[in-house]
Parts: C-alpha cells; sequence; structure tokens
C-alpha cells in the first residue's frame, strides 16, 4: 500500500500524526507545503492526502484542486480550524473526501483516516474493472453458467431462447450473444411484442408497402429486413398474438415472408433470439402459443437467474450503477458502505437487476451526504419488498430524454422504480401524484406540445426553489439538500431562469 501524505506547515501537527500512524502500520509521508506535495507527485503518490487549509505559499484548497485534477480518485482529508469551516465545506464540492476540524481528537483522526484508506483501495478495485468493464456484470454462480454458455455458443447462428423474470436482463444476454457470434458485425435488432399494439405489430415485423393501409404513405422496411445478416431480438415473444406466431414459424422455417399489402416474397438471413418471463409450456398446453413455434425458438435455452438468486452480485452491481447514474446526470459518483451494501443483499428485489438501477438512481439523487450509508437508504423500498412491482420497461429503442432524466428520478423518491403514478398502489400514492396526473392529462388531451419539458422544468424549478428558500438562497447547501452537484444545480438555475 503506498503512504499517507500530511501536509501542514506546523511542526507539531505533522509529528503527532505521524507517531499515531506508525503505530497503526501506516507508511507516512510529510510535507510542510503545497509546493513540496505537487513537486513529490512527479514520482510518486499517496494513498491519501491529509492537508492543512491555511499554509504559507498556497492554501489546502488550491492544493486540493490541483491534486485532483492530477489524481482524480484520490482521498483528500481536509484539516481546518472552526473558523475555516465554512470555506473547507464549500471546497468539498471540489472533491474532498472529509475534512478533520482542529484542535482534532487523535483517535478519530486515525480512524477518519483509516475510512479513507479503506476506500481509496475499493476505489482502486473498481477503477481496474471499469477499465475493462464488460457488457454484462456478475461472479455468482448462476452468472457464470450463462457466460459459459454464451462463450460455447459464440461460433453458432443457432436460435435461441432466452427465460427470465422481468428486470433480470434478458436484452443484456441477447446483444452479447449477437457481439460474440459470427454475425457480431451485422445489425442487432430489438422489438418487444408486449410493447407495440398488435394492430402495428405485423407491419413493425415485415414492413408494409405503400397504400397497404390507411395513413401508409410510403413503403417501409420491417425489423426482419432491418436486420438481414445479423439478429432479431423478439422480447417477450409470449405475448405475440396467435395469428403472428404462424407468419413468424414460416419466417423461421424458410426464410421468407411478405410484407403487409406486399405480393412478392422477400428472402431474409437472420438469426432469431426470443426471451420471455412467462412459462411458455404452459402457455401451449393453455392454446395461446403455437406448439411447433415453441420447438422452434426452444432450440437453445438460456434461464437468466433472478438477483436474488444471485445476491454476492449486488455489491459489484450497486458500485457500477451509481457511477453510471452519476455520469448521466453529470454529478459527482456517491459511494456506499459495506453496511448499506449488506442491507441492500437482504432484499427480494422483485424488479431484478432493472430495480437496482433505479435505486442507484434514487441514491444518486436524493441520498443527503457523498457516503451512502444504511439510514439513507429508500425506507419504502427496504420495510414493504413484497408490495413493489417491477418497474415496467421501455420499449426497445425508446429514448428517454436527457433533460427529464434528472427529474423522473427526483419523482421516484416515492418509492424507487416507480416513474408515474400509477407504479404506486391507489392507497399509498401521495396526493401531489394525483394532482401531477391530472394537469398532465389537461393538457396531453388538449393537444399541447412538449407536455414533458414543460411539466419537467416546472417539476425541476419549484424543486430548486423550495430548495432555495430553505437554505435562504445559499446553492452549495440547497443542492446538498437535493444531492445533486453545485455546477448542477447552477447550470439548472441559469436553464430554468431563476436567476433573480
Amino acid at each position: 500500500m503506498k503512504p499517507i501524505w500530511i501536509v501542514d506547515d506546523d511542526q507539531s501537527i505533522r509529528f503527532v500524526l505521524e507517531k499515531a500512524l506508525a503505530r497503526e502500520q501506516f507508511t507516512v509521508r510529510s510535507f510542510s507545503s503545497g509546493r513540496d506535495v505537487l513537486a513529490a507527485l512527479d514520482d510518486d503518490e499517496p494513498q491519501v492526502l491529509v492537508s492543512d487549509i491555511r499554509m504559507p505559499g498556497g492554501s489546502g484548497i488550491d492544493l486540493l484542486s490541483k491534486v485532483k485534477a492530477r489524481l482524480p480518485g484520490l482521498p483528500v482529508i481536509i484539516m481546518t480550524a472552526f473558523s475555516d469551516l465554512d470555506s473547507a465545506v464549500s471546497a468539498f464540492q471540489g472533491g474532498a473526501f472529509e475534512y478533520l476540524p482542529k484542535p482534532f481528537d487523535l483517535t478519530k483522526a486515525v480512524e477518519l483516516i483509516r475510512r479513507a484508506v479503506d476506500e481509496s483501495l475499493r476505489e482502486e478495485v473498481r477503477d481496474t474493472v471499469d477499465k475493462a468493464m464488460p457488457e454484462m456484470l456478475g461472479q455468482a454462480p448462476a452468472m457464470q453458467d450463462v457466460f459459459r454458455a454464451i462463450g460455447r455458443l459464440s461460433q453458432s447462428n443457432v436460435t435461441v431462447l432466452i427465460t427470465g423474470e422481468s428486470g433480470s436482463g434478458k436484452e443484456l444476454v441477447a446483444r452479447a450473444l449477437h457481439k460474440h457470434s459470427p454475425r457480431g458485425q451485422g445489425p442487432f435488432v430489438a422489438i418487444n411484442t408486449a410493447a407495440i399494439p398488435k394492430d402495428l405489430l405485423e407491419s413493425e415485423l415485415f414492413g408494409h408497402e405503400r397504400g397497404a393501409f390507411t395513413g401508409a404513405q410510403t413503403m417501409r422496411r420491417g425489423r426482419f429486413e432491418q436486420a438481414d445478416g445479423g439478429t432479431l431480438f423478439l422480447d417477450e415473444i409470449g405475448d405475440m398474438p396467435f395469428d403472428l406466431q404462424t407468419r413468424l414459424l414460416r419466417v423461421l422455417s424458410d426464410g421468407q415472408f411478405y410484407r403487409v399489402g406486399g405480393h412478392q416474397p422477400l428472402k431474409t438471413n437472420v438469426r432469431v433470439i426470443a426471451a420471455t418471463h412467462q412459462n411458455l409450456e404452459l402457455r401451449v398446453k393453455d392454446g395461446v402459443f403455437r406448439e411447433d413455434l415453441y420447438h422452434r425458438l426452444n432450440v437453445i435455452r438460456l434461464r437468466l437467474p433472478a438477483l436474488r438468486e444471485r445476491r454476492e452480485d449486488i455489491a459489484m452491481l450497486t458500485r457500477f450503477f451509481l457511477q453510471k447514474s452519476a455520469r448521466e446526470l453529470g454529478v459527482e459518483a456517491k459511494r456506499i458502505t459495506d453496511a448499506a451494501i449488506a442491507r441492500l443483499q437482504d432484499f427480494e428485489f422483485p424488479g431484478n437487476v432493472r430495480q437496482l438501477e433505479n435505486v442507484c438512481h434514487w441514491l444518486t439523487v436524493m441520498a443527503p451526504a457523498q457516503v451512502v450509508e444504511p439510514k439513507d437508504l429508500p425506507p419504502e423500498l427496504l420495510a414493504l419488498p413484497e408490495s413493489r412491482p417491477a418497474p415496467a420497461p421501455l420499449a426497445a429503442g425508446t429514448p428517454e430524454p436527457a433533460a427529464a432524466v434528472q427529474a423522473v428520478h427526483a419523482a421516484a423518491a416515492v418509492i424507487p422504480g416507480a416513474a408515474a403514478a400509477d407504479a404506486l398502489p391507489p392507497a399509498q400514492a401521495p396526493s401531489w401524484l394525483g394532482d401531477l396526473e391530472r394537469e398532465a392529462r389537461r393538457r396531453l388531451e388538449a393537444g399541447e406540445a412538449e407536455v414533458w419539458d414543460a411539466l419537467t422544468r416546472q417539476f425541476e424549478g419549484q424543486l430548486i426553489h423550495t430548495a432555495l428558500d430553505l437554505t435562504r438562497g445559499r446553492r452549495i447547501e440547497a443542492a446538498q439538500k437535493l444531492g445533486i452537484g453545485r455546477n448542477t444545480i447552477t447550470r439548472k438555475i441559469q436553464e430554468l431562469g431563476l436567476e433573480d
């Protein structure tokens, strides 16, 4: 492990910390000025940097910004007298790990440094993982079985049926199968058959000729044509209408199909990967799914485990999703303690990996501190795990407008995974969601344009206005209460015209 660096112009402070850390078997290197630290960084780097805030020749705040520019993942602890506390707190938005007020209790100081060391070691492991982040994560035996199956199928074009609960990552498996197959350079086209109305699904799959039906003003290529030479992923195949199953069977049998309204047969060279959360054998028995289509699809079956069957992966997935959410929202990534991870591992996660990702979005927006502890976790999630429905998936390819991502995540603060009022049981839905529903309905029925953007701006504006009112205009404190970064709140204030 690398040494702890201490920088303070007060020799007695350096001496006391050196001796205390040496007793804890830490290697220590001391400096009397920030200039010496910056020079030493050319040849070495610390595990943790502990710096005074006021020193001749440059402050600890200046040193913090320069060190962070070179080593963004380095934990920096700022030592400060009580009179310096306001300036130190302001600087934490620049990336300080924690502050150590003077005069300090030596035992608490060593404990704080130990926490920073532990965090630094965890960051090193995560950085190693992030540098070569695979498209799928999982160390559990059940996931290793899936990875091995993907490897065995890497040189095959065989049809695959992926089964698993909603939110367990079936499309990720399909994309991995495509990427590592001989068709990996070809297109990957996904369609959720449950998300498209029956009347439109046939045209989506097979395309249509001009004039085939009212509104068909031009010829349109369907998903089978778009996926020619590549892979077509049919998600929620168990919900496909019975009459379309017959057309799908023919395409799988001889590679031929007709556009809607067309008379010339078309050929396609497509590998089909299907997925479902339903029991297809039972649907065959009930007469709602063709048995011959079932056998055509069920050449190779991959079962994706539920998240509760791979609890050992929750820590890795949580930290990955916190990093991902922070990048999407343009804020500093939250860190999570082992105790908080343990609480998450006790939860059943009926919504599987998708629900865990939504929880991480919630924490990124709503957790009050940069380090997430058990008390910061959503109480509703942990109190009533059985009643939380899995969030409904977006149709394949549906974009989530970037300007509204933050508002949707903040709205989900009531229950992670809820993106609209109907995601809550009626008895539990707060009244403001009902007001939102009525306002959205009024605008939509009136045919107003850009309803999403208009309501999102009002939602974000009201959140920021309320936080600034509570903090008497102090933006940094308001950002901390909202769980967003200083740069984010400044940008939003400008975008929403809240400067006054």
